[in-house]
């Protein structure tokens, strides 16, 4: 299943207000909250957040997909400054190109008033 997520709203927040989170994000491999596996080709994390908990700014640099298995709202910050609230429906997946010299860098909070999880796959090779 390829989904697509819903965009509730999007805009824009001031960085400074996470800049010591930011200038340490590249170096935050954690693209979840709990690494089930791990082996020389994935990495399978769980991201669970209740509601109001907030996921750091992380930084993503290996292509990886991710799939909802409680959906919910989620607020997703960017490091140029914009920032996204989404709905992620139950099933959802999105595969996603990066690397070390084209991370992306974001946080996710769960702005919703449920569990919001996913479970996230690093491609190692």
């Amino acid at each position: 299943m390829n989904g697509s997520e819903s965009d509730v709203s999007q805009g824009r927040f001031d960085p400074a207000d996470f800049a010591e989170e930011l200038a340490v994000a590249h170096t935050n491999l954690a693209v979840g909250t709990t690494l089930w596996f791990e082996n020389d080709r994935v990495r399978v994390w769980e991201v669970r957040l209740e509601p109001g908990e907030r996921g750091p700014f992380h930084a993503h640099t290996r292509d990886y997909f991710w799939t909802v298995v409680d959906p919910g709202i989620g607020l997703q910050r960017f490091a140029d400054g914009t920032y996204v609230v989404r709905e992620y429906r139950l099933g959802e997946t999105k595969f996603l190109e990066h690397s070390p010299d084209a991370p992306l860098v974001h946080d996710l909070e769960n702005v919703g008033d449920t569990l919001l999880r996913f479970v996230t796959v690093e491609l190692m090779g």
